[in-house]
C-alpha cells in the first residue's frame, strides 16, 4: 500500500505536466464591417408642372394644359460602399445613373385679338436623365428566417439633364428646339425593402425608393424660323420618382 501511494505521488505530476493548456475561444462580433452594393431597377417619374415666361404675357389671352406632362419609365443602375455599425444600423454612399426617360406634354394657347389664326397648340417632347449622389442611413428591423426588412432615408444631389427638347406647332407647321442643358439640385429619398441572406457574405436586396430630384431646365428655345427671337427655357418643377430595385450587398469582413 505504501509503495502504491509513493508510485501514485510520483506519477501524478507527470500526468499534470502533459495536460495541454485550455483553449479559450473569443467569438467574433456579429456586427460591424464594410460592404459593397450594386443595384438595377426601373423608375416611375412625375413632375408638378412646367413653368416658362412664354406661358403668360400681354398678348396671351389664355394658356391651358391638355396634357401637363408625363415621363416614361427608364432603367436605373447604381453602386455604393457602406458600413454596418451593428445589427440594426448601417449607412452607405452611392452614385446612380438614371437612364433617359421620354417626356411629352401638350398645351393650348389663345392670343389677342381672338380669331382662328390666334389659337394654336404646342406639342412638347424631350428626354430627361440624371446622375444621383446620395448618402443614406438604414434601420434594419430584425431578421426572421434569413429575411431582414429595413427602412431608410438619403440626402444628396441630382444632376438633371434635359435633351432632345422640341416644341412642335402642328397647326402652323412651326415650332422650336432647345440644346441639351443640365442643372444640379438638392435631392432626397425615402427607402424601404427586404434583405435576403443568400450566403454568409452576400445579401439580395429587394427595394423601393421615393426620390425627389428637384427641378430641371431646358436651354434657350430657338424657333425653327430664324426671324423669331429666342425665348427663355422651360422649367420642370419638382420632379419625383417611385423606383423599384433589385440589388446585392457583399460584406468585406
Amino acid at each position: 500500500m505504501v509503495a502504491a501511494a509513493l508510485l501514485a505521488g510520483v506519477s501524478a505530476p507527470v500526468y499534470a505536466a502533459d495536460m495541454p493548456d485550455p483553449i479559450i475561444e473569443v467569438p467574433a462580433p456579429v456586427y460591424g464591417g464594410w460592404y459593397l452594393r450594386g443595384h438595377i431597377g426601373m423608375s416611375n417619374q412625375r413632375l408638378d408642372r412646367l413653368e416658362a415666361d412664354a406661358f403668360s404675357g400681354p398678348t396671351i389671352m389664355s394658356h391651358t394644359w391638355l396634357d401637363k406632362g408625363s415621363f416614361s419609365s427608364a432603367p436605373i443602375m447604381g453602386v455604393g460602399v457602406g458600413y454596418k455599425f451593428n445589427d440594426y444600423l448601417r449607412g452607405d454612399i452611392g452614385v446612380e445613373y438614371r437612364g433617359a426617360a421620354d417626356f411629352n406634354a401638350l398645351d393650348r394657347v389663345e392670343r389677342t385679338p381672338g380669331g382662328p389664326g390666334n389659337v394654336y397648340t404646342n406639342d412638347y417632347s424631350g428626354k430627361k436623365s440624371e446622375w444621383l449622389l446620395l448618402a443614406n442611413a438604414y434601420a434594419d428591423l430584425g431578421t426572421f428566417y434569413g429575411i431582414t426588412p429595413y427602412v431608410g432615408a438619403g440626402l444628396g444631389a441630382s444632376r438633371n439633364t434635359i435633351s432632345n427638347f422640341r416644341d412642335v406647332n402642328e397647326l402652323f407647321n412651326g415650332g422650336g428646339y432647345a440644346n441639351t442643358t443640365s442643372k444640379w439640385n438638392l435631392a432626397w429619398a425615402l427607402h424601404a425593402g427586404i434583405g435576403i441572406q443568400a450566403t454568409e457574405r452576400m445579401t439580395i436586396d429587394l427595394g423601393y425608393s421615393y426620390v425627389n430630384l428637384g427641378d430641371a431646365q431646358t436651354g434657350t428655345i430657338y424657333n425653327f424660323d430664324p426671324s423669331y427671337a429666342p425665348v427663355s427655357g422651360i422649367t420642370f418643377k419638382n420632379i419625383a420618382s417611385h423606383d423599384l430595385k433589385l440589388g446585392v450587398r457583399y460584406s468585406l469582413n
